[in-house]
């Protein structure tokens, strides 16, 4: 089984290189991740600029460009194999709810679904994120399970995994995404004359939380499975669009 990792927070980023460490016990692993960080990238590619890969060591690939450029770029013609499954993560902090509208995590991973490779976007909720080996393992476990139980080809698996020792996990769980509150407003750095710097507000806590949700799973200390999809088509009122149109 070969697996190509990516994420968004980096090729040297902790998480990336502690699930390739875990991963390589039941799969061969490419590392194809951006040069820097880009979290909040979403699923941008870069088209008005040449993407330069370099080569860090064996399987190991850097790039200047986005998260959804990386697996892009592995997918379509550099690799000379198609990986079995694209992974991505693990993220620094939490994917739930419309952050995975933001996310490169989750923006590499439908990247790797849309180019049909089955795809998993994993990540840890805490920013102190101790327990990447935790996110790490309950990955393995998850890989290991989709090689003999697989999911529909339109289907992304997007995991939260509380930032706890795995003896404090409440289970794993199928959820729903939730939906946040809006976000804080945004906050002035500095400015000058006729030029104004503002930082980006921080996400709003959860909204709808109930049972069910992400947000109520990692309340719980509870794994969030959560199966999305890259068709954000509402369906239930195609009808009711059609009749408004006439």
């Amino acid at each position: 089984m070969i697996i190509l990792l990516s994420n968004d927070d980096g090729y040297l980023a902790d998480g990336i290189n502690i699930l390739a460490a875990h991963l390589k016990k039941i799969a061969e692993i490419i590392i194809f991740a951006p040069q820097e960080n880009h979290s909040g990238s979403s699923s941008a590619l870069t088209l008005r600029s040449e993407l330069q890969i370099k080569k860090i060591a064996n399987n190991i690939f850097c790039v200047n460009g986005t998260p959804a450029d990386t697996v892009y770029l592995g997918l379509s013609g550099f690799l000379d194999i198609v990986p079995d499954m694209v992974i991505s993560g693990i993220n620094h902090g939490a994917n739930l709810g419309e952050d995975v509208l933001y996310s490169g995590t989750v923006a590499a991973a439908i990247e790797g679904r849309s180019l049909g490779v089955p795809s998993i976007a994993i990540s840890s909720i805490n920013k102190n994120c101790n327990n990447y080996k935790v996110a790490a393992q309950v990955t393995l476990e998850l890989v290991e399970k989709l090689k003999s139980h697989p999911f529909p080809s339109d289907t992304i698996l997007n995991v939260n995994v509380p930032d706890k020792p795995m003896k404090d996990l409440n289970g794993r769980v199928a959820t729903r995404l939730g939906t946040r509150k809006k976000s804080y407003p945004i906050a002035l750095s500095n400015n000058e004359i006729d030029t104004y710097n503002y930082l980006i507000g921080a996400p709003g806590e959860g909204d709808d939380a109930g049972p069910g949700t992400d947000f109520h799973a990692i309340k719980n200390d509870s794994v969030s499975i959560s199966p999305i999809q890259i068709d954000m088509t509402n369906h239930s009122i195609v009808n009711d669009l059609r009749d408004w149109l006439t």
